[in-house]
């Protein structure tokens, strides 16, 4: 298949598409295998700062500096309970995060995001600014942005 202007074409400027079979045509295995893909790039641009990509999934839901419980927080950042907490402890002993009272509710813990958490994102910004622009580069712009709007909406169509 051909592309278009600006590798926006259907399967780019040097990519031939066939028909799927077997995992090929699993939505599920094709969604894992972008995932992967997407996220050993990520995981690059973090390792300089010792951060893992759920770690950083953590600190990017605390940047609003509200402070979320511990459920808020394993939804947002897609992370099971214990996996989320021994994160979270990780972060926490790093001196990145720290747990306090949630405003709403000071019966009850939130995490929030420390100065040096902050820090930490603006360190990492230019990195993941220029792993944005390289899928851009390597996918399109326009082909990404309809991506991930169609992504958004295939959530939103199962959940609900």
């Amino acid at each position: 298949m051909s592309a278009g202007a600006g590798g926006e074409g259907v399967a780019g400027p040097s990519v031939r598409v066939e028909p799927s079979t077997g995992l090929g045509s699993s939505l599920a295995y094709l969604l894992s295998r972008a995932e992967r893909s997407v996220n050993r790039g990520l995981a690059t641009v973090l390792a300089a700062e010792e951060v893992s990509v759920d770690q950083w999934r953590i600190l990017q839901a605390l940047a609003d500096g509200r402070g979320h419980s511990m459920g808020d927080l394993a939804e947002a950042a897609l992370m099971p309970h214990p996996t989320l907490t021994k994160a979270v402890d990780r972060l926490v002993d790093r001196a990145i995060v720290y747990r306090g009272h949630d405003p709403a509710d000071r019966r009850k813990v939130a995490v929030f995001l420390a100065d040096r958490g902050s820090d930490l994102l603006s360190r990492l910004e230019a990195g993941l600014a220029e792993h944005h622009r390289a899928i851009l580069a390597a996918y399109g712009t326009a082909r990404t942005e309809r991506l991930m709007l169609e992504l958004e909406l295939l959530v939103q169509s199962i959940e609900g």
